[in-house]
């Protein structure tokens, strides 16, 4: 076995570096230790192209091109993701027609984001789908879904934590954290997100921001 190691190539330890939740043994003894470092390499290229190269390109037929083809994201009729979005990975995402998602926002897309339709996401919010069990020996992470409802307003700096559901309607205040689902037409705001009054419940609006280079 030490012989064996001492013939690893420098590109076998890196290999070994990057993955490090495979085991010696699992890298020496079959081919899954490779196949998963590659995808690995690749997943991690594809996540610096998007959110450092494609999410810079002011041009949005051109990134909702990639996003749609490449990324394999759902994005309805009249939506708009503006330049700096970050996202986390490919799939697990969709969004309605005429919403927006605007500047410099963090989209946890490793669990499931689900956007409907005519929602207005302000600059530098950030949804997030996975933490860590703190209460857990391991500190063990774990993914969950959020759902945000047709209609939804969600202020600059919003922090949206994962689990929650938005309802339709409903509005977050700038710079609130939400933790917890929030009820349809309802407005919270604070630290943590908490109820402050109840919105008009006949929402009829369409949003356009039809900005070709934003």
């Amino acid at each position: 076995m030490l012989s064996r190691i001492l013939r690893l190539s420098p590109f076998h330890i890196f290999l070994i570096n990057c993955r490090d939740c495979f085991t010696m043994k699992d890298f020496l003894g079959s081919k899954l230790y490779l196949t998963s470092s590659l995808n690995f390499f690749f997943g991690e290229a594809l996540r610096y192209f998007t959110n450092y190269i494609v999410n810079q390109v002011p041009s949005h037929c051109f990134r909702l091109f990639y996003y749609r083809n490449i990324l394999n994201f759902k994005v309805g009729r009249n939506s708009f993701i503006f330049m700096s979005t970050y996202f986390d990975r490919r799939d697990n995402f969709s969004i309605g027609d005429n919403s927006v998602i605007n500047q410099k926002c963090r989209i946890d897309n490793r669990a499931k984001v689900t956007i409907g339709s005519n929602v207005s996401i302000s600059p530098e919010v950030y949804i997030l789908t996975a933490d860590h069990d703190l209460q857990c020996p391991f500190f063990s992470g774990r993914k969950r879904p959020v759902l945000i409802g047709d209609y939804v307003f969600i202020g600059t700096r919003a922090l949206i934590l994962p689990g929650v559901s938005l309802g339709v309607g409903s509005a977050v205040a700038a710079g609130a954290v939400v933790t917890k689902d929030v009820p349809p037409y309802s407005i919270v705001a604070g630290i943590p997100a908490k109820f402050v009054k109840s919105r008009n419940s006949k929402l009829n609006y369409k949003i356009n921001y039809g900005r070709p280079f934003s």
